[in-house]
């Protein structure tokens, strides 16, 4: 039997409260494309071939026009949509009065679940992971293996010089993750980074620490496991309303019990992201140094 060509999963349900509604996503390419296009165009040439779009109904139809659309006519690659909502939860669970912010990443990948038929990736709508990232996780989902997987980014290149950033710190075991830590308020000092410590001094980080930016790979098993750890989850925090079920706290778990290996792929990049409005400028230059180095055309959809 043949592997099915792995699917992407696309967590898009906070992009309208993120940025004030999806007209201002700004575009950061020379004919208009954002972030999502160039991931986009970076997972169909290393093989996905289907996209799934995991949004909220209240922005269904402006995403579907001004998004999800000018992916539709890409041919051999199959666009749909999942929705991540606050009242969708186990049976015996209801919305608790007040509850205003989503579930988190594991919720809002359990929402495609019903949709995934295969090994899929999960990923940011407004990050850049790189194509030599895609290419290593399609790899790595189309072989035969039960190992889950996380593309590795250097702690120095997710760096903003404009602010501090959190990001999810990994400690590995050979190739596999042992654990994520997450830690805030990460700053660049010279060419590694500072974080302050619980007693008011500080922490330093080498830069060369292996960060997660939210870019998985996962069989279907994860579904089932999911639909499980949803239910302890909410029955320990349903009625903290800023509570969140998260993937790296759902994939920790499961490497504590034995249950799954993850598996490092290091080298993923150059990553970029708009944490503060000032990153845009810096973007746009990387954007425009990929297009004249030959990795991208000058307009990706043309």
């Amino acid at each position: 039997m043949t592997t099915p060509k792995p699917i992407l999963v696309v967590l898009a349900a906070g992009m309208g409260s993120r940025y004030g509604g999806l007209k201002q996503i700004d575009p950061v390419g020379p004919a208009g494309e954002t972030l999502l296009d160039y991931s986009i165009f970076d997972a169909v040439l290393a093989g996905f071939d289907e996209v799934i779009f995991v949004i909220r109904r209240d922005i269904e139809e402006a995403f579907v026009e001004g998004v999800g659309a000018k992916y539709a006519d890409i041919d051999g690659v199959s666009v749909r949509y999942a929705f991540q909502e606050l009242d969708d939860l186990p049976d015996g669970f209801h919305l608790p009065t007040g509850r205003q912010k989503p579930w988190g990443t594991a919720h809002a990948v359990l929402a495609a679940g019903d949709l995934v038929h295969g090994p899929f990736a999960v990923i940011n709508a407004d990050d850049f992971y790189g194509a030599h990232a895609f290419k290593m996780l399609s790899e790595q989902l189309s072989a035969p293996s039960d190992d889950y997987a996380m593309v590795g980014f250097v702690l120095r290149e997710t760096l903003s010089a404009h602010g501090s950033v959190t990001r999810g710190l990994c400690r590995t075991a050979g190739n596999f993750l042992a654990k994520i830590v997450e830690i805030s308020n990460i700053e660049p000092d010279g060419n590694g980074a500072t974080y302050p410590s619980g007693s008011g001094g500080v922490c330093r980080l080498s830069g060369d620490e292996t960060v997660s930016m939210n870019f998985w790979g996962f069989s279907e098993t994860i579904v089932s496991r999911l639909e499980e750890g949803l239910i302890q989850f909410l029955q320990q925090n349903l009625e903290d309303l800023n509570s969140e079920y998260l993937l790296p706290d759902v994939v920790d778990r499961l490497i504590v019990d034995g249950d799954v290996r993850v598996r490092i792929l290091r080298g993923g990049g150059p990553w970029f992201g708009v944490t503060y409005q000032q990153d845009r400028e810096t973007v746009v230059r990387n954007i425009r140094e990929l297009i004249d180095g030959g990795a991208y055309p000058e307009s990706l959809w043309g």
